[in-house]
């Protein structure tokens, strides 16, 4: 018997749909269905726990969303160890590698233990004010230093290991994983990185300046950022799921977190899911294709 977690989207009315047709099929097989009391969704014979308990009170979770729920459900579970399994109700479905009419197969096989998992690099982001106590969050994407209300320029000192690396003058900074450098990373014109290599990825945003390349930076190492003295209204943003006001003097310490996202992955490679989803490497015309003018 397994406890199988579910983390549906925010617009739940795809995902309830899904979830009323794979919990009675769940406890047909003696396992135990658990939903979170936030989802406000509890078909009947589910058990319902708080979602900060979720990862403790599961064997597995199951995402029935898309990747910004991926990104909930790695806050939710990461850290206990639980492998997630995500089924795409969203758009683009980067993370969430598994289609709805596959959702039985896929938990079917996630249950047997035939499914592969992989492991996914996270940030530990730690975020310290002078009078405060650290705080501490995680991320499986990105931490992005950025402007909060006003559109203008932010100056950010980046050290790594504590040894100075530049000052950038731009829109803002983005540290992603390589699970992340598909993201808002990819967007601003950073590297992408095979989600099995450990390294962290140092993009600007709109730099004021030809020469501030984005680095890729190995994830033994730890990245440290710092406000220029005179800069208000900035945020750090973790996922985009937690926000904080950054102000000088204070300073944010990235590293490589000590757990792993477990992922179960579909048969796909990333080079099949980065053609298919983000249609790399595609040419638009036809001839090109073909050799043919």
């Amino acid at each position: 018997m397994s406890r199988v977690g579910f983390i549906l989207k925010p617009d739940k009315s795809e995902a309830g749909l899904l979830l009323e047709e794979l919990v009675p099929w769940l406890r047909e097989q003696g396992h135990v269905p658990v939903v979170t009391s936030e989802d406000q969704i509890s078909p009947s014979g589910c058990e319902v726990v708080p979602e900060d308990d979720l990862g403790a009170a599961v064997d597995l979770a199951v995402v029935l969303g898309g990747d910004g729920t991926m990104l909930r459900a790695a806050r939710l579970v990461a850290d206990h160890g639980r492998p997630v399994l995500g089924i795409n109700l969203g758009q683009l479905g980067f993370l969430a590698g598994f289609a709805p009419s596959r959702a039985k197969e896929a938990l079917g096989e996630a249950l047997a233990g035939t499914l592969v998992r992989t492991n996914r690099m996270r940030l530990a982001v730690t975020f310290r004010s002078k009078g405060a106590e650290p705080v501490v969050r995680y991320a499986l994407n990105d931490a992005v230093v950025h402007q909060g209300a006003m559109a203008r320029l932010v100056e950010i000192d980046a050290f790594v290991d504590e040894e100075f690396v530049a000052s950038y003058r731009a829109d803002g900074l983005i540290v992603a994983t390589p699970t992340g450098s598909t993201a808002y990373n990819m967007a601003a014109g950073g590297p992408i990185v095979l989600p099995s290599h450990a390294a962290m990825t140092l993009t600007p945003i709109c730099a004021h300046a030809l020469t501030n390349r984005p680095l890729v930076i190995p994830a033994t190492n730890t990245i440290r950022l710092q406000l220029g003295a005179d800069m208000r209204g900035v945020l750090i943003t973790v996922d985009a799921q937690w926000a904080h006001s950054f102000l000088p003097g204070d300073t944010v310490d990235i590293a490589a977190a000590s757990s792993p996202l477990v992922m179960f992955a579909s048969k796909q490679s990333f080079f099949d899911v980065m053609r298919e989803k983000l249609h790399w490497g595609a040419r638009s015309d036809r001839r090109a294709r073909k050799g043919g003018t």
